[in-house]
C-alpha cells in the first residue's frame, strides 16, 4: 500500500497509509522510471573491461543539448575544460582560423551573438549553468550541515556499501541471503545499520524506518505523488536521481545488457532507483511539516522551469561548443594533410603480410616495420579476428568471452595439449597436463583458506609468513622478466609450450564457411603471401585492477592470443584450405599463417606455435624476427619521452627499463594506454602507409572495390566504427570530467566484490571511467578531448545507404558525436554535414 495525495500543508506528511495508486498512474509512473533507466549505459566489470560512451543511451540528442541536461541534472560536464582549451588557444593548438571556422559551422552560436573575441574572453571565466536540486537537497537544511556530510553523500555511501555487499560474490567468503532482490536486501540493512544516522546528524533516524514502502512499485509510486511535479518532469527527475548513484547504476545496466544478450531482462537498475527514491520518505520523517513544506515548494517551483533552465544552460555552453569543434578542427588540418602527404603503396613484391588490431597502439609498430623491411605488408583488423568465441583454458569449467561487448559468443574456443612430431604421446600428455593442473589449483585454494578463516588466520601467518620473502623480494627489486600468460597459471612449465587453443564444435563445412567469412573481412582471399602473421595484443602491468582495460579497449577486457592462434591453427589445416579452393579462395601450398603477440608496454612481438612450422617457413621467420626486433626498438624509442625516459639508451637497457616498469606493483602508468586517440581511417592501408600519425588512429583496411554491394562497409560501420566511438568518448568523458565521469585517484582505488569495479577510499559511489593517472602525467593531460573524426574510402551513396539502415550510426552524426569524412579514389575529400549532405573538405 501506498499513501496517497495529501495537501503537503495539513499535520501529516508521510505518516498515513492510504488507498493504493490506479492501474493508470501506476503505468504512467512505470513509463517515467523506465525512461530514466534507459538513459543509463552499462560498465562492464574490472576483468571483462571494455571502454564505454558514458552518453551513449542520449546519442538521440544533440550533443550540446545532453551538455546542457548532464550539468543541469547533474553537475556533470561534458564538454572540455575551459582552462584546458584556453592552454591549446594558447600553445597555438587552435588557430584564429580555427576559431572562425567553427563559428561558421555553428551557426546557433553566431545568431546568439558569439564572435571570436567573445570566445576568447569566454575562456577566462568560469561555465555558469543552473542546477536543478533533488528532494533531498532541499531538505537538508538544518545549520550544522557544514558540520557533518552532506545528505546527499551520506546516501550516497550508504547505498554503495549496500550494492558492495549485494553485488559481492567473490570477494567475501561469507555471503549475504539475496533471495528477495536488492530492495528489500537495502530495506533488511537499513534497519539495522545504527551508524548512518551518526553520519547524517539524524540520531533519532531508526524510529523513522517504519514508513518505508515494502515494495519497489511502491516506492516510485510514493514519491513521485508527494513529490508533486508536473509529469512531464518526472523521468527527468528520476535520471537526475540516478545520476546520484551513477556507477551503480551503471553496473545494474550493464547486468541488463547481458541478460538482453541472453533474451531476458534484469530489474535490479529499477530497484536501485527505488532505493534511492524511498531515501525521500525517510527524510520527511525526520522533519516537521513546515519544513517539509518549504522542501516540496522549492523542488516543484525549481523543476517547473526545468525547461528554462535546460534553454539557459544551452545557451551557456555555445561557447564550449565552438571551442570543442575548434580543437577538432585543428587537429583535423593536420591530420589530412598528413595523408595527402603519405608516400602511398611501395611496388614491390610482399614477402610478409601482418595483420594488426586496428588499436591505434599498433599505427606506430605498423609504420616501423614498413620502413625496416617494405616487402612487408601491414593490415588493420578487428583484433578478436572474426572469431566470436568464448575461451575455456584447460582442465578447467571457467568460460571467458574473446570478442567485442557489443556481440554475444557463437563459437567455442578450448585449449588441448598438441605436440610437434617426436614430442610424445598427446593423449597421454593431455591427461597428465590437466590432471596436474587440477592438483596444483586444489593446493591453492587450500592454502588460500587457511589464509582467510578468522580462527586460522594468526596461526596460518606465523607459519607461512616466511614462503612470501620472494614476492616481497620482487616488489623491492623488481625484475625485467618477460610477460607471463596468466591462462597458463597452474601448469607445469613442461606443459605450458604444448598447451594451444582450438576451435571446437565445428564440422568441415562450418570451419571452411569460417575461414573465408575471416579472409574476405580482411581482404586476404587472394595474393597471399608466404608468411601470414596474425599478431594479436595485450598489456603488461602489476597490481593494477584496471589491467584488463589496457589489454584491449573493446574485447572485454582480453587479449585477442588464442582467436589469433586459433585463426591461425584453422587456416593451416589442409582440409579447410582444399574447401575454400572449391569456392575460389586458393591458399598457396608455401603459406603459412603465424600467431603472435604485441605487448604494447613493452613493445615487444612473441611468436606462438613456432615449433608446427614447416621448415620454409622457419627460415623466414627467422629474417622476420630481426626485422621486428629493430621495428620494436624504433617505436621504444619513439616512445620513450612520453614516459619520461631516455631515448637515448642501449637497446637492451631501454627494453628492461620498460619491463621493469611493467611488473612494478608501484607504477600507476605502466603505459598510456589509448590515451590520445582521435580517428579512425577505414580505407587501404595506401592511403596512410609512411605517414606519421602519432598513434592517434584506428586503422582498419577497407577497400570499396572489392564490396561493390556494401555489405562489408556496413559490418565495419556497425562494429569496428562503434567500437572506437565507444574507445574515444571514455576517453573523452573521462578527460572532461574526471571527477564524475573518470575513477579518480589511482592511489585510492580498492577493489569491490572481487572484479564488480573500484571504491576510490573506502566509500562514495562505485568509480567508472579512466583513473587520472591514465589521462594525465602530473603536469599535463595526456588525452586531448577530441570527437573521432572518421574517414571511409568509399561512395557517399555507399555511405549515405548505410546511415539509413542504421539510426544510431545516423544520430552519431547528426547529432553531432562524431565527424564523418569520405576521400575518393582521386584523393577528394568531403565532410558529412549534420542532418544531410556533404561539402568539400
Amino acid at each position: 500500500m501506498i499513501p496517497q495525495t495529501l495537501d503537503v500543508t495539513g499535520p501529516a506528511v508521510a505518516r498515513e497509509p492510504l488507498r493504493e495508486a490506479p492501474d493508470a498512474l501506476r503505468a504512467r509512473i512505470d513509463a517515467a522510471c523506465e525512461q530514466a533507466c534507459a538513459q543509463i549505459a552499462p560498465a562492464w566489470p574490472l576483468d571483462r573491461s571494455i571502454a564505454v560512451n558514458p552518453h551513449w543511451k542520449r546519442i538521440g540528442r544533440p550533443l550540446r543539448e545532453v551538455a546542457a541536461r548532464m550539468s543541469v541534472l547533474a553537475g556533470i560536464q561534458v564538454l572540455p575544460p575551459r582552462e584546458q582549451l584556453s592552454q591549446a588557444w594558447e600553445l597555438g593548438r587552435i588557430t584564429a582560423g580555427d576559431l572562425d571556422e567553427a563559428l561558421r559551422r555553428l551557426p546557433a552560436a553566431v545568431e546568439a551573438g558569439w564572435t571570436a573575441q567573445r570566445c576568447i574572453a569566454a575562456l577566462q571565466s568560469p561555465r555558469a549553468t543552473p542546477r536543478l536540486p533533488l528532494l533531498i537537497d532541499v531538505l537538508d537544511d538544518d545549520p550544522l550541515r557544514h558540520t557533518r556530510l552532506s545528505w546527499r553523500q551520506a546516501i550516497t555511501h550508504q547505498v554503495s556499501q549496500t550494492c558492495a555487499a549485494y553485488f559481492d560474490q567473490r570477494q567475501a567468503d561469507w555471503q549475504p541471503a539475496r533471495g528477495q532482490g536488492l530492495y528489500a536486501f537495502w530495506r533488511d540493512t537499513l534497519t539495522h545499520d545504527h551508524g548512518i544516522g551518526m553520519l547524517m546528524g539524524l540520531p533519532g533516524l531508526q524510529r523513522s524506518l517504519g514508513v518505508l514502502p515494502r515494495s519497489r512499485e511502491d516506492a516510485e509510486a510514493w514519491v513521485l505523488q508527494r513529490l508533486g511535479l508536473a509529469e512531464s518532469a518526472w523521468a527527468d527527475y528520476l535520471e537526475a536521481v540516478l545520476l546520484t548513484v551513477q556507477g551503480w547504476a551503471s553496473w545494474c545496466a550493464y547486468l541488463g545488457w547481458q541478460a538482453g544478450l541472453e533474451g531476458g531482462a534484469d530489474a535490479h537498475l529499477r530497484e536501485l532507483l527505488a532505493i534511492r527514491l524511498a531515501w525521500g520518505t525517510i527524510l520527511l520523517e525526520c522533519k516537521d511539516d513546515s519544513s517539509a513544506h518549504r522542501a516540496f515548494v522549492e523542488v516543484q517551483a525549481s523543476w517547473a522551469a526545468a525547461a528554462d533552465a535546460l534553454r539557459q544552460a544551452e545557451q551557456a555552453l555555445l561557447p564550449d561548443e565552438v571551442w570543442q569543434l575548434a580543437l577538432e578542427l585543428g587537429y583535423q588540418r593536420e591530420l589530412l594533410a598528413r595523408l595527402r602527404a603519405a608516400p602511398g603503396p611501395l611496388d614491390l613484391p610482399v614477402e610478409v603480410q601482418a595483420a594488426f588490431c586496428i588499436d591505434v597502439r599498433s599505427e606506430p609498430l605498423r609504420r616501423a616495420i614498413e620502413s625496416v623491411w617494405p616487402a612487408v605488408q601491414t593490415l588493420g583488423f578487428a583484433g578478436f579476428f572474426g572469431l566470436p568465441a568464448a575461451y575455456t583454458p584447460l582442465a578447467t569449467q571457467a568460460g571467458r568471452p574473446q570478442l567485442p561487448g557489443l556481440l554475444a559468443p557463437s563459437l567455442e574456443l578450448r585449449e588441448h595439449i598438441v605436440a610437434a612430431d617426436g614430442q610424445g604421446d598427446e593423449r597421454a600428455l593431455d591427461g597428465a597436463a590437466r590432471s596436474a593442473r587440477r592438483r596444483r589449483f586444489a593446493w591453492a585454494q587450500q592454502a588460500q583458506a587457511a589464509s582467510r578463516w578468522p580462527a586460522a588466520a594468526f596461526s596460518y601467518v606465523e607459519a607461512a609468513g616466511w614462503t612470501y620473502l620472494g614476492a616481497l623480494t620482487r616488489w623491492l627489486r623488481t625484475p625485467a622478466a618477460p610477460r607471463a600468460n596468466d591462462d597458463l597459471d597452474g601448469l607445469p612449465a613442461r606443459y605450458r609450450p604444448l598447451c594451444r587453443p582450438r576451435l571446437v564444435g565445428l564440422d568441415d563445412a562450418a570451419k571452411v564457411d569460417l575461414a573465408a567469412r575471416v579472409l574476405g573481412a580482411m581482404g586476404l582471399q587472394r595474393a597471399l603471401a608466404p608468411l601470414v602473421l596474425l599478431v594479436a595484443h595485450a598489456s603488461q602491468s602489476a597490481n593494477n585492477a584496471h589491467a584488463a582495460a589496457l589489454d584491449c579497449g573493446a574485447c572485454c577486457g582480453n587479449s585477442g592470443e588464442v582467436n589469433a592462434r586459433a585463426l591461425a591453427e584453422l587456416l593451416n589445416q589442409p582440409r579447410v584450405r582444399l574447401g575454400l579452393a572449391e569456392r575460389g579462395i586458393e591458399i598457396p601450398a608455401e603459406t603459412v599463417f603465424v600467431a603472435a603477440l604485441h605487448n604494447t608496454t613493452t613493445d615487444e612481438i612473441e611468436g606462438f606455435d613456432i615449433d608446427l612450422l614447416p621448415q620454409h617457413a622457419l627460415a623466414r621467420w627467422g629474417r622476420l624476427q630481426r626485422v621486428l626486433e629493430q621495428a620494436c626498438d624504433q617505436v621504444r624509442r619513439e616512445r620513450a619521452p612520453r614516459l619520461g625516459l631516455d631515448a637515448r639508451l642501449p637497446s637492451r637497457q631501454l627494453l628492461e627499463r620498460l619491463r621493469r616498469r611493467a611488473n612494478d606493483g608501484a607504477q600507476t602508468r605502466p603505459e598510456w594506454g589509448l590515451a590520445g586517440n582521435a580517428a579512425l581511417l577505414l580505407a587501404p592501408r595506401g592511403l596512410s602507409r609512411g605517414a606519421v600519425l602519432d598513434g592517434r588512429c584506428f586503422l582498419h583496411d577497407y577497400d570499396c572495390a572489392d564490396d561493390a554491394q556494401g555489405v562489408l562497409l556496413e559490418a565495419l560501420m556497425t562494429a569496428p566504427l562503434l567500437v572506437a566511438h565507444w574507445i574515444n568518448w571514455q576517453y573523452h568523458a573521462s578527460a572532461c570530467d574526471p571527477q564524475r565521469m573518470g575513477s579518480g585517484n589511482k592511489l585510492l582505488h580498492n577493489v569491490v566484490g572481487g572484479n564488480i569495479g573500484v571504491f576510490e577510499g573506502n566509500g562514495g559511489d562505485l568509480r567508472i571511467g579512466l583513473s587520472r593517472q591514465s589521462l594525465h602525467d602530473g603536469e599535463r593531460w595526456m588525452h586531448e578531448p577530441l570527437r573521432l573524426t572518421v574517414i571511409v574510402r568509399a561512395s557517399e551513396q555507399a555511405i549515405e545507404q548505410v546511415l539509413r539502415r542504421h539510426a544510431p550510426l545516423a544520430s552519431l552524426v547528426d547529432n553531432t558525436w562524431m565527424h564523418l569524412f569520405r576521400i575518393d579514389v582521386g584523393g577528394t575529400c568531403s565532410r558529412r554535414v549534420p542532418g544531410g549532405g556533404w561539402t568539400p573538405a
